[in-house]
């Protein structure tokens, strides 16, 4: 670890197998929580390479535990770490889509570089986070959606809990949530902070075997398609990548307010959500919602287009099947504990 360490101060980046071999001495515990933080620090200043990505996601899955399903899901999980204080929009649309019949295995984790992780939200709504593989399988089965809570799946990430907490900033890290979700989802819409970033996981994702996904970054720092100006979309489908720019005009929804997106913790996250789903929510609220779960709908194969997803999201939330789906995880996490 200290060789590979000064090969990164003095410039140099690492190749896929010794990015590998650096995530295996922290998956394992051989690195102390100085030699983390000065990594993923120094990674951090000059930029995470497509190498370096696919390394560590290569050990981060190999240290995993692994959810095998037989079926297509789809993961909302986004990066984080934008700073934009807004609720927990892609866990509300992880919710829309789970009400359509779309297998959802959500990945998320506490709250580490925002003001609400999406097992925070969850908690605050009476949302079970599954506590054993045969739970999460039990509930993708019967309610099309089970929330994969990161520590429980990636137990040896431990090691570098304490370093990112410490640290506080975004580091490669939130990039590798997205990357190795335990379901394997092959089927993603990423929230980026950076398109570059985007980019960059694009071609890691491709070359870790993903059929469809949408990384997304808002030109208003979002890590979200935005509800209040364009998006900038890096696709990977089946193994090309394309890049296009999104407006909410494009998928016939009106230009939004991101102040009433705002919230400033897990509790106020949990009840903007709840409103959006009984149809009392700001409307900006509601369209980025739709908009995010119309675009999980589409790399799900669920619609042809875009635009379909967001008028079939926008009817559950506006019809009530997303709050009665809702409703049903709740009743989950009563019987589980009855």
């Amino acid at each position: 670890m200290k060789k590979l360490l000064a090969h990164c101060i003095e410039g140099h980046t690492l190749s896929e197998e010794q990015a590998e071999q650096v995530m295996n001495s922290i998956m394992t515990g051989h690195a102390t929580s100085s030699q983390i933080a000065s990594l993923v620090s120094i990674m951090r200043l000059r930029g995470e390479t497509v190498d370096e990505l696919v390394g560590f996601t290569r050990s981060m899955k190999q240290h995993m535990t692994s959810l095998e399903y037989d079926s297509d899901v789809v993961d909302t999980c986004g990066t984080g770490g934008d700073g934009a204080s807004t609720f927990n929009i892609s866990t509300a649309a992880a919710i829309v889509v789970s009400s359509l019949k779309v297998k959802v295995a959500k990945h998320g984790n506490r709250a580490i570089s925002s003001k609400s992780g999406s097992a925070d939200v969850l908690e605050k709504l009476g949302v079970n986070i599954q506590t054993s593989i045969e739970d999460a399988v039990n509930s993708l089965n019967e309610r099309n959606m089970s929330f994969l809570f990161a520590p429980m799946f990636h137990s040896s990430m431990k090691h570098a809990v304490n370093p990112r907490k410490e640290i506080g900033f975004r580091t490669v890290f939130n990039l590798l949530g997205p990357l190795s979700n335990p379901a394997n989802a092959k089927r993603q819409i990423i929230g980026v902070f950076s398109t570059e970033y985007a980019e960059k996981m694009a071609e890691a994702l491709n070359r870790l075997g993903a059929e469809h996904v949408l990384l997304v970054t808002g030109r208003d720092g979002l890590d979200e398609i935005s509800i209040s100006t364009e998006t900038d979309v890096v696709e990977l489908k089946n193994g090309s990548i394309t890049r296009y720019v999104l407006n909410p005009k494009d998928v016939g929804l009106i230009e939004g307010d991101n102040e009433e997106l705002r919230v400033s913790n897990a509790e106020e996250s949990a009840a903007l959500i709840e409103q959006i789903f009984r149809g009392e929510g700001p409307a900006s609220a509601e369209n980025i919602v739709a908009l995010n779960a119309g675009a999980a709908l589409y790399v799900a194969n669920h619609v042809k287009t875009l635009d379909m997803g967001v008028m079939l999201s926008k009817e559950a939330i506006r019809n009530g099947t997303a709050l009665q789906q809702l409703e049903m995880l709740r009743h989950q996490r009563e019987e589980n504990y009855a």
